[in-house]
């Protein structure tokens, strides 16, 4: 049985739902997205990203589709509609159709998508044991803070991560500092057991997880410092993981073919797993 989507104001089985050809957010990327993740029931850091949703719709001048307690609503009639146990939600806005111009124009009725995948992300072999990453130069513009859907240059690196054997890319700036993954956050751990992840300016995307695991490192007493790390530093780092909705806290074994650390999952990457869950799964539905 195929699933439910929401398009517009309408919930339609997946085969019945279709937006304008000339919609922006298909031919300008001039859109927003946002995915959260569930698990065993728990919708896990809902609030937060509908408050980033709300963010980058501002930075672009647009308005959310709904409020926040209507989304919460919509969001919560999908899951149920779907059976959501464990998976992710999908939400996007655009600014809707309108004649090929680029020319932002005015008064647009918006396009608000949402779909649901099920998937068990806790289970993945990835975020147990560990993957490999490489490192590729950032092309991407300058507003990375914004959630857009403008992704082709994520979707290149991870393509060239995956013929290379490895799972992801961190993209390296001009000075030769990691910003952040093709799809994730980049952290390191240091020789003296420090966390170091690159601070949230317009460089990076804010991860919702990556707010969370830094709270979780602070009630667990890690050393924190939010700065920016060169990949000269990731060589000699003690443990690596990377973070995001779909891939939680993933370990590090090696970037660019060099073992990061003993080359298994580290002491400090575990401990930030294991509380994630715990803490993932105390808001139920």
């Amino acid at each position: 049985m195929s699933r439910f989507v929401y398009v517009n104001d309408r919930f339609l089985r997946r085969h019945e739902a279709f937006i304008d050809i000339e919609d922006r957010g298909f031919q300008f990327g001039d859109s927003v997205y946002e995915v959260i993740f569930v698990t065993k029931g728990c919708l896990v850091d809902e609030q937060g990203h509908i408050d980033r949703l709300a963010y980058s719709m501002g930075e672009l001048g647009m308005d959310l589709p709904k409020s926040p307690v209507t989304i919460s609503l919509l969001i919560r009639e999908l899951i149920r509609l779907n059976d959501l146990t464990d998976g992710l939600i999908y939400m996007q806005v655009s600014r809707g159709a309108a004649s090929r111009d680029h020319l932002i124009p005015k008064g647009l009725s918006q396009t608000f998508i949402m779909n649901t995948r099920q998937v068990d992300l806790t289970a993945k072999s990835s975020i147990n044991e560990g993957v490999d990453v490489i490192t590729v130069r950032d092309i991407r513009w300058g507003r990375r803070d914004i959630k857009s859907t403008q992704l082709l240059a994520n979707c290149l690196a991870k393509s060239e991560a995956v013929r290379a054997g490895a799972d992801e890319a961190w993209m390296v700036d001009e000075n030769n500092f990691v910003t952040e993954g093709s799809s994730s956050n980049a952290w390191i751990i240091t020789d003296d057991q420090v966390l170091v992840t690159r601070p949230p300016t317009h460089d990076i995307l804010n991860g919702i997880t990556r707010r969370t695991i830094i709270d979780i490192a602070l009630q667990n007493n890690v050393m924190f410092e939010e700065r920016a790390f060169s990949l000269d530093e990731t060589k000699i780092a003690a443990e690596a993981f990377f973070t995001s909705a779909t891939s939680l806290a993933t370990p590090v074994l090696s970037i660019n073919g060099i073992a990061i650390g003993d080359g298994v999952v580290g002491p400090i990457t575990k401990v930030l797993q294991d509380q994630y869950l715990v803490y993932a799964q105390q808001t139920s539905l």
